[in-house]
């Protein structure tokens, strides 16, 4: 039999499901009353309704709830796949000893159980929000110390189950070695029917259902595959989790992902922009289970949680980032006006992630210079702008670089506002890799000296809802743009920090917006190069001879502040290619580099980097490192000198 509950005419029903029709149980019983009093009086109720229904709804007519309230919920790991096809994303399938002596489960929230039509919140704070395509056993007769046999027989039932998984909090939580906690308790999805054993005999063989399934999200194919692969079966489980412990009726345990059914598994470190990216607000994933059904909900967003104060870890040294750098503008921040017409929004300490922003402002219109790290942030500067741009409507944002801290909050400018950028700029964009991988920062346990070094700099973040938006239009060396009647110069003077990296110039106000050519009183950071490029683009800045100079990270500056970023780039040539001559590594010289009057700018540790660029540049035979690898030196040399 398929039984279903459900709401119709603002009650809640439980009935036997035949076609597309409901006949419905007496009123007032619930499925799990139903469940408690075993198989045989649940088949002889079912038969009755069949018979003698109290009521016929269409399916369509009625809102399916899930089948059951749980007495409790394992949820299981029965198919190792899943569990290889996650550590392949690290780089092993291998699986230690203890996965094939004794079935992994985990207890999940009975609080959060959904309805396979529901929408369902996001878990606060999760950027990584993932689902997994589960079909559930349902337990119909209380006992403990349970052979196989007799787990076997306890079955009254099967469902759908999709284990709702916030995977950046599930990977925050395992470091703390105590099982799962916030990354697992947001949602169960149960649903749409529970199908008795009886329905599925044809499908089942040792132990094991047979069953299609396919997932999908925004009907677009995740993952497709079969039940028959389980490593443990349900019987096994449940025998396992009855030792010395009374099963409940209406207990439910979860088989665990069935393989390829999960966003987790489509990731690849090795290219990130190839993943599809986690979970969205308004995005629809839909399950489908031969013989029991399909699932299709929307995921919502939910609130931002309330923040925790930290612990002060003991012997931890306390960190303090203080920009130095002097200024003759108060860095403060907020909106700044730099010239008639123009303003900077400023970030301090201008240190990984706080950029600054800039906007030129014509007769009824004006042009945003790059949005910020993440969507709160940007909301923060667009709000702050408004007494202006209600005046004079943003028309156009112009993106000086690629980087994320400069383009996340693309998505909040109206659908009619011109994106400008380099060539090279929007390429970078495109290949991105989704924003929302950033949160790994924030929660993965990398190495002792680069863990607390990230959550430093990025846990103030929120990496989750971002959609790349890139370049409406493109332009290679220099584009001139009319605005409001006053001339805006744009110049890509890369490829420096990024592939391409663009100035604005406004010259009848002698300002110019310098985007991350410019980080002043904190390291700049050469992930393209060559070096010779940014020295050169540093003349080119002077050359325009501009009284105001907005960097891209760091408080207001004039041309000095161009000739001490230039100058910081020569000091590092010279004394890199006195470490390559000394036949030193690239990380020899890096760790024996005296920074000398640049030592206390912000983020010096970017040395690393810096070194390494001039060593390619030097002798391209130098090993090509991948970003993570020379981001994890960085925090080596950090804590080296600190």
């Amino acid at each position: 039999m398929k039984w279903a509950t459900y709401e119709v005419d603002g009650a809640v029903r439980v009935g036997v499901v035949s076609g597309n029709v409901i006949h419905a149980a007496p009123d007032g019983d619930s499925l799990n009353d139903l469940i408690a009093l075993g198989a045989d009086a649940l088949r002889g109720t079912g038969e009755a309704a069949l018979a003698d229904p109290s009521r016929v709804d269409e399916i369509s007519a009625v809102k399916l709830l899930s089948p059951l309230q749980p007495a409790s919920i394992r949820d299981c790991l029965c198919f190792l796949d899943h569990m290889r096809n996650v550590q392949q994303v690290l780089g092993s399938r291998e699986l230690s000893d203890t996965w094939y002596r004794v079935p992994a489960f985990y207890f999940a929230c009975t609080a959060t159980v959904f309805g396979p039509h529901d929408d369902v919140p996001m878990a606060p704070g999760s950027a990584w929000q993932d689902f997994e395509l589960e079909i559930a056993a349902v337990v119909g007769a209380a006992g403990a110390d349970l052979t196989i046999e007799e787990a076997q027989e306890a079955i009254i039932g099967y469902t759908i189950l999709n284990d709702w998984s916030a995977r950046d909090l599930q990977q925050f939580d395992s470091q703390l070695g105590i099982g799962q906690s916030k990354g697992k308790d947001s949602g169960v999805t149960l649903g749409p029917f529970l199908v008795t054993p009886d329905e599925l005999e044809t499908r089942s063989a040792d132990g094991r259902l047979d069953l299609k399934v396919t997932a999908l999200v925004n009907d677009e194919v995740i993952g497709r595959g079969t039940t028959q692969g389980m490593d443990w079966t349900f019987a096994e489980v449940i025998s396992y989790a009855s030792r010395g412990v009374p099963l409940q009726a209406g207990d439910v345990f979860g088989s665990g992902t069935v393989p390829t059914c999960t966003l987790v598994e489509q990731l690849s470190l090795a290219n990130p922009s190839s993943f599809r990216g986690w979970l969205r607000d308004g995005d629809v994933v839909t399950l489908q289970v031969e013989a029991l059904g399909e699932t299709r909900q929307t995921t919502r967003s939910a609130p931002a949680p309330h923040p925790l104060p930290t612990r002060v870890k003991p012997g931890a040294k306390p960190v303090q980032h203080i920009n130095t750098a002097p200024t003759s503008m108060p860095f403060t921040k907020g909106l700044h006006e730099v010239g008639k017409g123009l303003w900077a929004w400023l970030q301090p300490n201008g240190g990984y992630g706080l950029s600054n922003s800039g906007l030129v402002v014509g007769e009824g219109e004006s042009m945003l210079i790059d949005t910020l790290y993440d969507l709160t942030l940007t909301r923060e500067m667009l709000d702050g702008m408004r007494p202006i741009t209600d005046k004079a409507p943003i028309r156009r944002l112009m993106l000086t670089h690629s980087n994320g801290d400069h383009t996340h909050g693309n998505q909040l400018l109206s659908a009619d506002v011109e994106i400008i950028a380099a060539s090279a700029t929007a390429v970078e964009i495109s290949k991105e890799m989704p924003p929302a991988m950033y949160a790994m920062l924030q929660t993965a346990d990398l190495s002792p000296t680069a863990t607390p070094y990230f959550r430093d700099r990025f846990e103030s973040f929120n990496f989750g809802g971002i959609e790349l938006r890139n370049a409406d239009r493109t332009f290679d060396d220099r584009l001139t743009v009319e605005l409001g009647g006053r001339t805006v110069h744009i110049l890509n003077l890369g490829p420096a920090h990024t592939a391409a990296d663009s100035v604005v110039h406004v010259p009848d106000a002698d300002v110019l917006f310098a985007g991350d050519l410019l980080f002043i009183g904190c390291t700049p950071i050469v992930w393209e190069g060559p070096i010779s490029n940014w020295i050169a683009a540093c003349d080119k800045m002077l050359e325009l001879d501009a009284s105001t100079v907005v960097p891209g990270h760091g408080p207001v500056t004039d041309g000095d502040g161009i000739r001490e970023v230039k100058s910081y780039f020569e000091y590092v040539v010279a004394e890199t290619d006195a470490g390559f001559a000394k036949g030193l590594t690239y990380q020899e010289t890096a760790e024996s580099f005296d920074l000398g009057e640049y030592a206390h700018w912000l983020d010096s540790e970017r040395i690393v980097v810096n070194v390494y660029q001039r060593y390619r540049e030097i002798d391209p035979e130098t090993p090509e490192m991948p970003t993570m690898a020379l981001t994890l030196q960085q925090t080596d040399w950090y804590a080296m000198r600190h």
